[in-house]
């Protein structure tokens, strides 16, 4: 198996992007395959630590592994809902989870 992420970037940590959606839901159902096949791809690269909607469906939170604010934000902003308008603003913070209890996330 190869190396992670972390493993290859060591001043790697996460950043938290809180999202606003569009509301436009049929654009929305629409886009949604490939961006969670874009998603996918981040988490096999360990390039993501968690994501889901809010069960509103107001937006999302995002958590990304990269080196610098910076990637994280290519990495938001090469998501296919960002390209096509879902986005329609974010907030992206690092992030450092202290507590976390793996048994209450289902992914």
């Amino acid at each position: 198996m190869g190396h992670s992420y972390k493993e290859d970037h060591g001043d790697a940590m996460k950043y938290a992007a809180i999202i606003e959606y569009s509301a436009d839901k049929a654009k929305i159902h629409s886009i949604r395959p490939s961006h969670r096949q874009y998603l996918a791809a981040l988490r096999e690269r360990g390039q993501l630590a968690i994501s889901g909607p809010f069960t509103d469906d107001s937006g999302a939170l995002i958590v990304y592994e990269a080196a610098s604010a910076e990637e994280a934000e290519k990495l938001l902003q090469g998501d296919p809902f960002h390209q096509n308008g879902i986005f329609l603003k974010y907030v992206l913070r690092p992030w450092d989870p202290v507590i976390a209890n793996r048994e209450l996330f289902p992914a």
